[in-house]
């Protein structure tokens, strides 16, 4: 057996171990998932509202997911929307749909709907244009009155026919030929109180479709009743400096969340949506993987210990390169001491030795300075972080050990 075997079987003997060692748990039981969560949140620029954001990224993913089959988590189907104004406290989970498009408000447009009928156009409501390569020559005015008056009834036809399936909230997919709707088409969908939200990106059209329930209509012909989706209430909500359209009551929702995230500067404003997408990626790992560690060095310390033992049942290479892995697995505990501003070496001595008693679970308390029982402190992690992470540090090693030549390239 070579170097990178060894290590290979050291990695497998360290996964057993923190297998060994994890606590089980279940997509039930929402207070050991708010608690790593929470853990995630402590270590922000925004801790203060852990008890804000960690309740919203756990009900986020436990309403896109089925917690009985469940084994992985789509996070496209969470939906994150920053907008500056008002503080995080203000960050909210819609049970709905949130777009960040204006309503368009041509000669009085309305600001909210109830009862609405929902439909999304792939098509333009403007007037054709010829290709690239042709040209229309208008010689006289009549010519001219002509154009603008077929344009115009065109137009009406379009609108007539959409206001005739029903639909009073139209939404229309952003057009990169022409203009994918003019004032004309406006003034007529305002006159007959249709809602309309223009500019919808082409890859949020998959989002939306999945969030209402409704199909995208490619042209006029195809935008039939049974293509709408139905919702008790579509508004245009103020948050400070802009404005989004929130739909909520949707008739057959699809297993798709908004969150709509909020902030004073930002600065702020950034950090809150990263740490938010850390804790929605915990408990992603946790639907992964039903089961939680402990944190603070306490697992790093284990697998140390319990692979020195183990080192000392092999013979040659084999005991020298386990022996070695193990003393590598100190440098967290090490560096968490250390950056904790406390002595590391006095640190992680205390710690072995607490390991060494059989308390599996002490870890290094940071607000405390001290070595205490780390699940008390709720300090949890998913135990798919910490094999991942041996996993795959051990993987890149063994692929370092294998190269034999280095080529240098430009």
């Amino acid at each position: 057996m070579n170097i990178s075997d060894a290590f290979g079987v050291a990695c497998e003997k360290g996964v057993e171990i923190l297998k060994n060692i994890a606590i089980p748990v279940e997509l039930n039981d929402r207070e050991s998932l708010l608690k790593s969560a929470s853990t995630s949140l402590n270590s922000k620029v925004v801790s203060q509202f852990s008890n804000l954001l960690a309740p919203i990224s756990v009900d986020a993913v436990l309403k896109v997911i089925d917690p009985k089959t469940a084994s992985n988590v789509n996070l496209k189907d969470i939906r994150v929307i920053t907008k500056l104004g008002g503080t995080v406290e203000d960050t909210e989970m819609v049970d709905g749909l949130v777009l960040e498009q204006k309503i368009s408000h041509l000669a009085g447009g309305v600001s909210s709907i109830e009862k609405a009928k929902i439909g999304l156009i792939q098509f333009c409501l403007s007037a054709p244009k010829t290709d690239m390569d042709n040209q229309v020559i208008v010689s006289d005015y009549t010519q001219m009155d002509r154009v603008l008056r077929e344009e115009r009834q065109y137009i009406l036809d379009l609108c007539k026919k959409i206001k005739k399936a029903g639909c009073n909230v139209l939404l229309i997919q952003k057009s990169i030929l022409r203009d994918a709707i003019n004032d004309l088409a406006l003034h007529f969908l305002t006159k007959m109180k249709i809602m309309v939200l223009r500019d919808i990106e082409r890859d949020e059209v998959e989002f939306i479709c999945k969030s209402l329930g409704c199909k995208p209509a490619a042209s006029v012909d195809h935008f039939t009743p049974d293509v709408l989706a139905s919702a008790e209430l579509v508004e245009e909500v103020s948050t400070g400096a802009a404005k989004v359209v929130k739909i909520t009551g949707i008739a057959n929702p699809g297993k798709t969340v908004s969150i709509l995230v909020r902030g004073s500067n930002k600065l702020v404003l950034e950090e809150a949506e990263r740490s938010l997408h850390d804790a929605l990626c915990v408990v992603r790992c946790l639907v992964k993987n039903r089961a939680l560690i402990a944190g603070g060095g306490a697992p790093e310390t284990e697998l140390s210990i319990n692979l020195a033992q183990y080192a000392n049942t092999l013979s040659g290479m084999d005991s020298y390169c386990v022996r070695a892995f193990s003393g590598a697995m100190e440098v967290v505990p090490y560096t968490l001491a250390e950056n904790a501003g406390l002595n590391p070496i006095a640190t992680v001595t205390e710690l072995r030795n607490k390991h060494a008693q059989g308390e599996k679970n002490a870890g290094i308390n940071v607000r405390k300075g001290t070595i205490t029982n780390i699940l008390d402190e709720n300090v949890l992690q998913p135990l798919l972080v910490s094999t991942s992470a041996l996993t795959l540090a051990s993987e890149t090693v063994r692929s370092i050990l294998k190269i034999d030549d280095i080529v240098n390239t430009r």
